[in-house]
């Protein structure tokens, strides 16, 4: 059986599955469905105390993620996604400590669970553990599920020789997931029950500067699954979109990039009872309609 052939008929069954969550809901076709499950998105704020460069303006992230987070309480999503590079790099632990602390403690006023992606920049200075420790974050990859639906959080902050990112030991352009986690990510796909939502924060849509670069052994393992919707990605700072194989990879704006509230960028997801995804952006976010091969 092909891999998209399989992962049509698992969809086909999880239709079924997921639509007992929104008894007496319009259908997911109708575009005044009632979303089965909503997700706000963000990504690369890279907060820190310093002066902008050309395009990259670090304290206003504090103001850029307030009004983020004031428009998920208002909406109310099941859950929140950092998208990873939270902060920028430090020349101190005990800088970037602050750093991340200030952050944390924007974000705690979300009223809803949040979970955090580890970017490059989160662990330039860093270790892993520091971070975790400061935040919510699980410290690496995860897993955790709502309302049928699997999510798996992806860690490539490690450098081809498996090593992890952490105290500038690493070329930003060396991001892999190493095999311990591919062997985990194996079996977290052969454990869900239903669609699985896949966040990241370099990319895996494609192989060059900004891409984890074992990206390729990476969408086999998903196409193999045949339970992948999606993947929500950042690092490179752009809109973009791909379809590879029946999953989608959509890469979300910076929030970073460019001075003032107009140059924000966050989104909610709708994920809906035929397996369809709305990708409802504010300010520079893209819009995004993507439906199931």
């Amino acid at each position: 059986m092909s891999p998209l052939f399989s992962r049509r008929a698992f969809l086909h069954r999880h239709t079924l599955a997921l639509a007992g969550f929104s008894a007496g809901k319009l259908l997911a076709a109708d575009p005044d469905a009632n979303p089965l499950l909503r997700v706000g998105l963000m990504t690369d704020l890279h907060y820190a105390d310093k002066e902008p460069t050309k395009t990259r303006f670090y304290r206003e992230a504090l103001g850029k993620l307030d009004e983020a987070v004031a428009h998920m309480n208002r909406e109310k999503p099941a859950l929140v996604v950092e998208l990873g590079d939270f902060i920028d790099q430090a020349d101190s632990v005990e800088r970037e400590i602050e750093w991340l602390k200030m952050m944390e403690s924007h974000f705690t006023k979300l009223s809803m669970p949040r979970h955090y992606v580890l970017g490059n920049h989160c662990v330039g200075t860093l270790t892993k553990q520091e971070f975790a420790a400061n935040t919510k974050a699980a410290g690496g990859h995860a897993v955790f599920e709502e309302n049928g639906v699997t999510f798996l959080i992806l860690d490539a902050c490690f450098r081809e020789d498996g090593a992890p990112y952490e105290r500038k030991n690493f070329n930003w352009q060396d991001a892999n997931l190493p095999k311990p986690e591919l062997a985990w990510l194996e079996a977290a796909l052969g454990k869900a029950g239903g669609p699985v939502i896949i966040f990241a924060h370099q990319r895996l849509d494609m192989d060059k500067a900004h891409a984890v670069r074992n990206a390729a052994e990476v969408r086999s393992l998903l196409e193999k699954s045949g339970k992948v919707l999606a993947v929500f990605q950042g690092h490179s700072h752009k809109n973009d979109y791909q379809q590879i194989a029946g999953i989608h990879y959509t890469t979300l704006v910076a929030m970073i990039e460019g001075s003032g509230e107009e140059n924000n960028g966050y989104s909610l997801l709708d994920i809906m009872a035929d397996g369809s995804l709305r990708l409802n952006g504010f300010r520079r976010q893209t819009n995004r309609t993507l439906n199931h091969a």
